[in-house]
């Protein structure tokens, strides 16, 4: 999944993908970031994981001290570099999550938008992620509520109609899972999933839907 990120769904594609004019799938995205941004304060150091032009960055700057986001794609971060540049306290750098490094902790860290499948998160990044989250911080994971599977689907037909990713193969497409021709395959994390990284970070946690669109998984580094 990274190899697709990084070559074939990046940059301007990846722009066009969050262009979708289907009113249900807008709800879903804007929600996701105004359920994080309720949670912010000003004077908060945010890290996010995946965070492709900057999308999600532009729209929470205004709400904490400074936010960072790592992306695998350089084509990515290079236009997120230019969308973010009338945002002085944010920036976009060109990192692999399964190799990053940080020189301090961030007070909260984001990886939404169905992140962990997109990058093939593994328990062994949680926990370095978790490590890299500030005593008194807070993680927030989000993937996609079963509740939403028709309009993500319908939301994927679109983005295979014009090019954006292939063709979606129906005989594996099920379950919560999409599987494209060209090797993109989208899985999700149900609230079990979420249940059980939780209970293994050993940290307070908490599953919560939103918006009957998006589940999040919110852990509290105490």
């Amino acid at each position: 999944m990274n190899n697709y990120y990084t070559g074939k769904l990046n940059s301007q594609k990846l722009f066009k993908v969050y262009e979708t004019q289907i009113p249900r799938v807008k709800q879903y995205l804007q929600a996701e970031i105004d359920f994080v941004k309720g949670n912010l304060s000003n004077t908060q150091s945010v890290l996010e994981l995946g965070a492709g032009y900057g999308r999600i960055i532009r729209e929470l700057a205004p709400y904490c001290g400074s936010i960072v986001g790592m992306d695998i794609s350089v084509e990515s971060v290079e236009l997120g570099k230019e969308y973010l540049k009338d945002y002085p306290n944010a920036s976009i750098v060109a990192m692999d999550v399964h190799r990053m490094e940080f020189p301090k902790p961030s007070d909260v860290i984001l990886c939404l938008q169905n992140g962990l499948s997109a990058m093939s998160v593994d328990s062994t990044v949680i926990h370095k992620i978790l490590e890299i989250l500030a005593p008194g911080g807070t993680a927030y994971f989000s993937s996609y509520s079963a509740k939403f599977w028709d309009f993500r689907l319908k939301w994927f037909e679109k983005q295979a109609s014009k090019g954006l990713l292939g063709e979606i193969d129906y005989t594996k497409t099920k379950n919560g899972v999409i599987i494209c021709q060209g090797g993109f395959k989208a899985t999700t994390h149900s609230p079990e999933d979420f249940q059980k990284i939780g209970e293994e970070s050993g940290y307070p946690y908490q599953v919560q839907e939103v918006d009957e669109s998006s589940v999040f998984l919110i852990v509290h580094k105490n």
